[in-house]
């Protein structure tokens, strides 16, 4: 028999004799006929989506219908406005979901800005769906931050040190065509107007005084022209302008249960504020979360304990009890009669209050040793000529406490579990969907994106369930 195998070409001129319609078009399970069931379940008034009417001008589009476009767009990982604008008129999903309307980037783009409460609070909405269809365990979560770069440019970045040293050197230029100029004056018919070079300098150095000054009003070392509330972060490589964005990571089902974004360059205080978000969410808090040693902040455990949160926080190694030794931790406080107690069973008298400023101001309490000079493993405990000291935070009790709970070998299992839990949410985030940099400038407009980025990443965390029937938004 002859070789009947060919190559399959497009074949142009084929003619549907009835035109099929989008919804044969698109299959049952496609991830766009989720977004669509998931915004049609949403009351968008109560969320607090606006409706644009007006007898003049061309017809709004529907908020349900701009959001959709949205929450597909990014889990599509498409997030410009003329991105959008063209998968409206070139993907099958978009064309479905919008009904082959095709709203441009300027109708876009003032849906969101309008919107952005509206779309924080879809977000929780969603979370308390998937509660109540018992898709959310509330065993363990786990807390961190990722830094995300501003959308800003760095060039325009200000920075105090690089400004100081460019005043001195346009100073020094100043300082020396003046000079040139006072040996010349007279030589050109009695001239005496400022030399062009030396008008430049002088702009340049008034200039830079008034940035000096912008500095000193807000007291920061540095400022990003554009994108004012941008930090300089410590990222993974270097440091750069950027926003510290946080999420609470659910254990079991990989769902994002908090979602926020702060202009603070550590993660020392979001312990509190993210677990209430938690709860806020949810309607409680897991039976644990778990942080890393960025959120061990004696004041926030504190008040993470107060409020009854659970958690276990990573403590450093200053702080982790030491079993040799003369580490501040095997020295034993006792509040009752004010002291405390070294290894060797000698008492630390109290010895005064000291300030301390990091991210925070307090005052911790300072016990001395009294008899250093007898004591027989003196320079093995300390290398201070006065005698050992030990500081003692206002919350130490809080540390205390955190290091009875890990002394139990399923907390600490639970505690190795965090990397596991949220890192690869961001490696996804980052890596996978590509936000690398905020596409909005501004606190406000990023947790916007951010908290949008996290419900487009729970739509997809929920997919597989969706689309094998396990549940239905309603």
């Amino acid at each position: 028999m002859a070789d009947m195998s060919y190559e399959k070409q497009a074949d142009y001129e084929r003619q549907w004799l009835f035109p099929p319609s989008l919804e044969s078009l698109l299959p049952m399970d496609h991830p766009a006929r989720m977004v669509r069931e998931f915004v049609d379940a949403l009351d968008l008034k109560a969320l607090g989506f606006k409706e644009r009417r007006g007898d003049d001008g061309r017809p709004s589009y529907a908020a349900s219908l701009m959001l959709k476009v949205w929450l597909y767009g990014y889990m599509t990982k498409v997030r410009s406005t003329r991105g959008l604008e063209r998968a409206c008129r070139d993907s099958m999903g978009m064309l479905w979901l919008t009904g082959m309307n095709r709203p441009d980037h300027t109708s876009l783009w003032r849906f969101w800005d309008t919107n952005q409460e509206g779309i924080r609070k879809q977000f929780r909405q969603l979370l308390k769906m998937a509660v109540k269809l018992n898709l959310v365990e509330m065993v363990l979560h786990a807390v961190d931050g990722t830094k995300i770069f501003s959308q800003a440019s760095e060039w325009k970045g200000w920075h105090r040190s690089t400004l100081e040293e460019n005043l001195k050197k346009v100073e020094t230029a100043i300082a020396e065509i003046m000079k040139q100029t006072a040996e010349k004056v007279g030589e050109k018919n009695g001239e005496s107007g400022l030399p062009e070079d030396l008008q430049e300098r002088q702009q340049l150095r008034a200039k830079i005084e008034e940035q000096l000054k912008q500095l000193d009003e807000i007291d920061r070392d540095h400022k990003l022209e554009g994108d004012p509330e941008a930090r300089m972060m410590k990222c993974r490589k270097g440091t750069h302008f950027a926003y510290n964005a946080q999420a609470v990571v659910d254990e079991a089902t990989g769902v994002i249960v908090a979602a926020d974004v702060v202009n603070e360059e550590s993660d020392n205080h979001q312990l509190a504020p993210m677990l209430e978000q938690v709860e806020e969410n949810l309607g409680r808090v897991a039976d644990q979360t778990v942080a890393d040693n960025g959120y061990m902040a004696l004041t926030e455990l504190a008040k993470v304990e107060e409020k009854q949160y659970p958690v276990l926080v990573n403590l450093t190694e200053q702080q982790k009890e030491q079993e040799e030794g003369y580490a501040a931790s095997r020295f034993e406080y006792d509040a009752e009669k004010d002291c405390c107690v070294c290894p060797q069973g000698q008492r630390l008298e109290f010895d005064g209050m000291k300030k301390r400023e990091k991210a925070e101001t307090y005052e911790v309490r300072v016990y001395r040793c009294q008899s250093y000079e007898t004591c027989p493993v003196r320079w093995q405990c300390s290398s201070s000529k006065t005698g050992r000291t030990v500081q003692i935070h206002p919350n130490h009790a809080s540390l205390v406490r955190q290091r009875i709970k890990q002394r139990d070998p399923a907390m600490r299992a639970m505690l190795k579990k965090r990397g596991a839990t949220i890192e690869p949410v961001f490696g996804w985030s980052k890596i996978v969907m590509g936000l690398q940099r905020w596409s909005v400038r501004g606190k406000e407009k990023v947790r916007t994106q951010w908290i949008l980025q996290c419900t487009a990443l729970n739509l997809l965390r929920l997919y597989g369930r969706w689309s094998e029937g396990k549940f239905a938004f309603e």
